[in-house]
């Protein structure tokens, strides 16, 4: 099981970017999966995981109307679409794949390696 993410960048406040998160080893669509992220001096916070079950998507609320997230099957591939981007945006975004749905990080149990995302004029 293999999560490797990519995307990440400098950005002005108000930009946007999309992470990508390639997996290998296991199919997206059978597994609950997440974004999350860490700021520096904070703890891992989920930012939007969706259920392999019915679909359904949690946002934290500091994203809501900003970012989405999706999913690729025939590249089997997820993506995080963040828009209207804040410098409080600012951190090291991970991908993971679920044990059990939520937005907790202890759900998960295979990370991909991190992508810097800066947001800052």
């Amino acid at each position: 099981v293999q999560l490797q993410a990519s995307g990440g960048g400098l950005v002005q406040p108000g930009g946007s970017l999309r992470l990508s998160c390639a997996a290998s080893g296991f199919a997206l669509d059978y597994y609950d999966v997440g974004w999350f992220r860490q700021a520096p001096g904070k703890e891992c916070e989920g930012v939007s995981c969706v259920s392999s079950n019915n679909g359904s998507t949690y946002y934290t609320d500091s994203v809501k109307g900003r970012f989405t997230m999706s999913r690729d099957s025939a590249k089997n591939t997820m993506y995080l679409q963040m828009n209207s981007l804040k410098p409080e945006d600012t951190a090291v975004y991970y991908c993971a794949r679920a044990l059990r749905y939520g937005e907790h990080p202890s759900n998960y149990n295979y990370w991909g390696q991190g992508t810097q995302v800066t947001v800052s004029s």
